[in-house]
């Protein structure tokens, strides 16, 4: 167990009940530029107890009326846990999740050792970042987190389980094991169906994750050596595991060993998921860049970056640039990194801090239309990373550019189900 960081966790599901579709809500950082999703969400769960209560969207949190949004969620915390809302378990959690298009991806719930996570450049740690970690984003969800009595994960770790020894084998027993939920998700979402590991199927898993954790293992399937193990990669959720360990680096500074052995912070609810799972699949994250003079940035970006209108023989990084309703290929002839969403986003980054606007990163090619229809806009289209590179980059070149990819569509992000007391 002390191999691998990951072990059956107490958690905490909603009794019968709570209406589960409404319980139900997406990560709260999906649809930032899409308000009017929220807004929808709002409506359909209304009072009812929803993790809609225990959240705080993304793109809310800058409003003027922050603190009050914080203690809300705190005070709805406590009255579920008061009304006797929720019952507990302590064994892994299997989770079936239909998504939209009637894929299925299977994973595990379960807590991590925030002790065996580390987000900073050049990691060594059992659980690594794949993306830079945006400092500036941390602050404002510890001040959440610090006022919360329970969390709702978001987070997903990904293994490189290709001969499928760890999640899979569950399925060929899952009719023995106990179904605690079963419900659809709202805005035609797909459905979450979870079963109660028992304690033979706790222990093959914890097995199966230490054989994945050997060093000698790890470096023959990533054809590397004598490399630190890299167990668990965050696929998703990289910010709010980031924010789980600031927290939990500052209580324990008033802990003894002991305690701190103990505290419940020291723990963070995840779904582990394996990279190759059939359903998973690496979308692009594209970026939407508002308040810019659309000619003035392509002209930049063709100084910087040697951006040309794209032909059958161009070499170089390949993008799509989208102003209106008018796609055009562009090559970039100077990259500056190994990978073109590194390339844009240095230049972005650098351009934005000098003449101003802002970026935001967008899931789907539809929703960046949508959203370049507005004037002083410009939408960047980039090509997915292959999901066979992703534990071997990590290792060799460390994180990946923030927002490199997606593991799907918004719609099937996961949704906040299970939580976990922390204090």
């Amino acid at each position: 167990m002390n191999k691998t960081g990951f072990f059956p966790g107490d958690l905490y599901i909603p009794k019968k009940e709570v209406d589960l579709q409404k319980w139900c809500v997406v990560a709260c950082d999906q649809y930032t530029s899409q308000p009017e999703y929220w807004e929808q969400v709002r409506q359909q769960v209304g009072e009812a107890p929803s993790t809609l209560h225990m959240i705080i969207p993304e793109c809310d949190l800058e409003k003027d009326d922050i603190d009050k949004r914080i203690k809300s969620a705190g005070a709805a915390m406590e009255d579920y846990l008061q009304r006797d809302l929720l019952e507990p378990f302590s064994d892994f959690l299997y989770l079936r999740r239909t998504l939209r298009d009637g894929g299925i991806r299977r994973g595990l719930l379960g807590i991590i050792d925030l002790e065996c996570y580390d987000f900073a450049p050049g990691s060594q740690s059992l659980v690594r970042a794949t993306e830079g970690t945006v400092l500036e984003r941390i602050p404002p969800r510890v001040r959440v987190r610090q006022q919360a009595a329970l969390e709702c994960p978001h987070v997903m770790l990904l293994i490189d389980d290709r001969a499928h020894t760890v999640i899979e084998p569950i399925e060929q027993r899952v009719e023995q094991l106990e179904q605690v939920y079963d419900t659809p998700l709202m805005q035609d979402s797909g459905r979450a169906v979870g079963y109660l590991c028992d304690g033979a199927e706790n222990w093959r898993i914890m097995q199966a994750l230490s054989e994945l954790a050997d060093t000698d293992g790890f470096n023959r399937r990533c054809g590397t050596q004598s490399q630190a193990p890299l167990l668990f990669a965050v696929g998703d959720g990289n910010h709010s595991l980031a924010t789980a360990k600031t927290c939990y680096e500052q209580i324990k500074k008033q802990l003894s060993p002991q305690q701190a052995l103990m505290h419940p912070a020291r723990y963070a609810l995840v779904e582990v998921v394996n990279l190759h799972d059939e359903s998973l699949v690496f979308e692009p994250i594209h970026r939407v860049a508002f308040g810019v003079q659309p000619q003035q940035l392509l002209e930049a970006l063709s100084a910087q970056c040697g951006a040309v209108p794209a032909s059958s023989e161009s070499a170089g990084q390949q993008i799509k640039v989208q102003i209106g309703d008018c796609v055009q290929d562009y090559c970039l002839k100077t990259p500056t990194s190994n990978l073109p969403v590194g390339t844009l986003q240095n230049f972005l980054d650098s351009y934005l801090a000098q003449c101003g606007g802002r970026v935001d990163y967008i899931h789907g090619e539809q929703a960046v239309a949508a959203l370049t229809a507005q004037p002083n806009t410009v939408g960047f289209l980039l090509p997915a990373m292959q999901k066979e590179d992703l534990f071997r980059t990590v290792v060799l070149d460390g994180a990946l550019p923030r927002k490199t990819f997606s593991m799907g569509h918004a719609w099937d992000k996961r949704f906040y189900l299970e939580c976990r007391r922390i204090r």
